[in-house]
């Protein structure tokens, strides 16, 4: 049989060694301890990254919105063109409805056969006559009601390829509007995680860069030597001085960079498309030593961002989310390019 004897309990020298080691082991930096908050200007830092992280899909996000609109003109027009067709078709149904009953009243005989059995030969012959010519007339108007059919069994498939199209892309938007979302998520906590006199601070430094970039979202009136629809679209841009950038909007209340550069020139009487890379493709290119105000600058590359060339080596725009309409030093941001629309 095996022992049945109580463990001796522990002596006095192991119980003060396991404390020891107890009180050393609680000392040590636990893994599920914060990592140190980061500083103001990493925060600054950081925060500008994400905005500018989000400028890219917020692009991508107008493009596909813009093909959604017009795919979905497209499929409204078509859905229009069905009904007109199906219009005609019916129509010319009702047409043939004679034809049909006086086909069905003659039972369908062989025309030598009714001359036979018919008591009035000279009648008979004037009725086949024209008979025969209903006969021709049926047959153009069923050529046509088949052409018609066709017709309109291409614009259904039409209408219903285009409203497909147009819900792929309403899916394709759902996506970039959470990427874009994240991003801007991302941006709120890291500015969340100040105090309120850390935001204070930051606010402080953000507006003491702008003024030594020579940045500022006062009010202004142009006073530069642009004339007609440069004018116009510059002066439209100033009134516009202060507004908050917004992304995916055209305005009146808010604006992103390709937003705000549209609907200045829409105000003077030019229709640019929507996103930064489509208004850098329509445009007609021009140096930066030819530049002109109201010709639209391009910072990064061709789709990034964009604004108003005002003169002076300065242009307005709408910068990021958390900022206001402004005008800002051309080399404030990398120079890219600039257009004439």
């Amino acid at each position: 049989m095996g022992s049945h004897r109580r463990p001796k309990p522990p002596s006095r020298s192991r119980l003060a060694i396991l404390a020891a080691t107890a009180g050393t082991v609680s000392l040590l930096p636990s893994q599920s301890q914060a990592a140190p908050k980061p500083s103001i200007d990493e925060v600054r830092q950081q925060v500008g990254e994400l905005y500018e992280q989000a400028e890219a899909p917020t692009e991508e996000y107008n493009a596909i919105l813009a093909k959604k609109e017009k795919l979905q003109q497209e499929a409204t027009r078509a859905q229009e063109r069905v009904a007109g067709q199906q219009q005609e078709i019916n129509e010319l149904r009702d047409q043939m409805g004679p034809v049909a009953a006086a086909q069905y009243r003659s039972g369908g005989l062989d025309a030598s056969m009714q001359l036979f059995l018919s008591s009035d030969p000279d009648s008979y012959l004037d009725k086949a006559e024209r008979v025969d010519r209903l006969t021709s007339r049926q047959v153009s108007m069923l050529s046509t009601l088949e052409s018609k059919q066709r017709e309109l069994a291409q614009t259904r498939a039409e209408a219903l390829k285009k409203l497909s199209e147009a819900e792929e892309a309403r899916k394709r938007l759902g996506g970039k509007k959470q990427e874009i979302q994240g991003k801007l998520r991302e941006a709120r906590t890291l500015l969340n995680s100040l105090t309120a006199e850390q935001r204070a601070q930051l606010k402080a430094k953000e507006a003491k860069a702008d003024r030594a970039a020579g940045t500022s979202d006062s009010a202004a009136t142009y006073n530069g030597p642009a004339s007609g629809r440069a004018r116009t679209a510059i002066e439209f841009a100033y009134a516009q001085l202060g507004k908050p950038y917004e992304w995916g909007s055209t305005g009146p209340n808010s604006y992103d960079c390709s937003g705000l550069t549209g609907a200045a020139w829409r105000a003077a009487g030019a229709s640019l498309p929507r996103t930064v890379e489509q208004q850098y493709s329509a445009g007609r290119q021009v140096s930066r030593s030819d530049l002109q105000p109201g010709d639209i600058i391009y910072w990064y590359n061709s789709s990034q961002h964009n604004g108003i060339y005002i003169g002076d080596g300065k242009a307005i725009h709408a910068p990021r989310t958390g900022k206001n309409i402004e005008i800002t030093p051309l080399g404030a941001m990398p120079y890219f390019a600039a257009s004439r629309p």
